[in-house]
């Protein structure tokens, strides 16, 4: 149990850990010792002289071996996996596009497990805002690792994780509702925006951020939709009007439909 809270504890301590300048070469690089920033630099010099149209860790294993036995053994996620997407998030951007994790199995059985995810969720307690109201490309960047780290869990079948992100990226969601206008049609579809939302968290591989991603899906699948508009109908008709707009509702006994007509 010791070695396995060290082993945590070191892992927590590298995938926190800023990378340094890309312009020198690090202390641990000087001394012949691999780091994240070195990991890193020789992963996109490779990626750069071999241009493969597509790489996963497996080719990572092929060609870098060494690059891949630090990934495995400090790069890891809190519940304990290998922490791919800190590593794709540090490559050149050219090269982040190519990444084309293995395919998961289509049929995975489900579960829940508080205590999977709970790592994930104590790491980010004080930062739980970050959801509601970022304050900075910062704030951006924590809510898109603290939702991705939950992502790979649901993936695994995790229903309790699954819960989670749709609950926290829900108020992101309301909170584009107001303040864009091609996401404010989707106000009063909630059982059509948690589709959209399970959606992408079951397909989500590594495309940039997962909350880019989110709204560019919503954006799209919104296009078809019409808002609604709701006002009340005990309103006058007009600002200096006594009728009501209620006076102003039919109902079709062929259709069993009712409307507003205007008289």
């Amino acid at each position: 149990m010791g070695v396995h809270q060290n082993v945590h504890q070191i892992s927590n301590a590298v995938w926190l850990e800023a990378p340094a300048s890309f312009g020198e070469p690090s202390r641990a690089s000087l001394q012949g010792e691999m780091d994240f920033e070195g990991v890193v630099k020789t992963l996109d010099k490779l990626l750069l002289r071999k241009h493969p149209k597509s790489f996963n860790s497996s080719w990572i294993l092929r060609n870098a071996p060494r690059c891949y036995r630090f990934i495995s053994t400090k790069v890891r996620t809190e519940v304990g996996g290998i922490d791919w997407d800190r590593v794709t998030r540090a490559l050149d951007w050219k090269h982040q596009r190519l990444w084309a994790p293995e395919r998961r199995r289509a049929t995975r059985k489900l579960y829940r497990d508080m205590n999977e995810i709970a790592p994930v969720l104590n790491k980010y307690r004080d930062k739980l805002y970050v959801f509601i109201a970022p304050h900075s490309a910062g704030d951006r960047r924590v809510r898109d690792i603290a939702a991705v780290a939950l992502v790979r869990v649901a993936q695994n079948g995790n229903l309790s994780s699954k819960e989670e992100v749709l609950k926290l990226v829900r108020y992101t969601i309301d909170e584009w509702i107001d303040r864009y206008p091609y996401i404010y049609r989707w106000k009063g579809h909630d059982d059509e925006i948690r589709t959209q939302l399970e959606g992408c968290i079951r397909r989500y591989r590594y495309s940039g951020s997962f909350f880019t991603y989110v709204l560019r899906t919503l954006e799209y699948a919104g296009r078809g939709i019409r808002p609604f508009f709701a006002y009340s109908l005990d309103e006058p008709v007009a600002a200096d009007a006594q009728r009501r707009k209620i006076e102003d509702v039919v109902w079709n006994r062929e259709t069993n439909e009712m409307r507003l007509c205007r008289r």
